[in-house]
């Protein structure tokens, strides 16, 4: 299965790329996003990045407890970025394990553990909690999405690149914290 165009609405990733949760086959199913020129292009506007060369993501679908669905895979990614520092573009890779749960809203199994006294009880090594969805379809491709921009470096620096004219001409530091 790969993404298409489907005419969605603005809040929509721009691979979007929904699964029918009823549908799925018993062993589940593999779903291949390769993104577009047009794709990459929104991706690349929406996270404020200078270019998105390439993002692909290889997931495995299957059905999990009752109505629930588990994706597995992987989602990798070149992008170019703007350096913080020299505001010159910055080349780099996203790598990113994809290890999730969706529950339709209301099951009773998204509801977390607790302890005796009432308190939500969790493992902070242990697996995200699952996601709920709505209606009969998740929509992965913007799940790979939420993955891409996790994977970004928030301030990406050309290697060597460090700020300079932190000191004026007296070599007194200046700015608000100098004194």
């Amino acid at each position: 299965m790969t993404t298409r165009d489907t005419g969605r609405d603005a809040n929509a990733s721009a691979i979007s790329c929904p699964v029918h949760v009823a549908r799925l086959p018993k062993n589940g199913m593999e779903v291949r996003i390769e993104a577009d020129e047009a794709q990459r292009a929104a991706l690349a506007a929406a996270h404020g990045l200078l270019d998105v060369d390439r993002l692909t993501a290889l997931l495995h679908v299957t059905g999990w407890k009752r109505g629930g669905v588990r994706v597995t895979g992987t989602v990798e990614a070149d992008i170019v970025q703007e350096c913080v520092v020299t505001l010159e573009p910055v080349a780099a890779r996203i790598d990113e394990a994809v290890a999730a749960t969706f529950l339709p809203e209301g099951s009773r199994l998204a509801v977390p553990a607790r302890s005796a006294e009432g308190e939500i009880l969790l493992d902070a090594e242990g697996e995200d909690a699952p996601e709920p969805f709505s209606g009969d379809t998740v929509d992965v491709g913007q799940f790979v999405e939420e993955l891409f921009a996790l994977g970004l470096d928030p301030y990406p620096r050309r290697p060597g690149a460090a700020l300079t004219g932190a000191q004026d001409d007296g070599g007194k530091a200046r700015g608000p914290l100098a004194a």
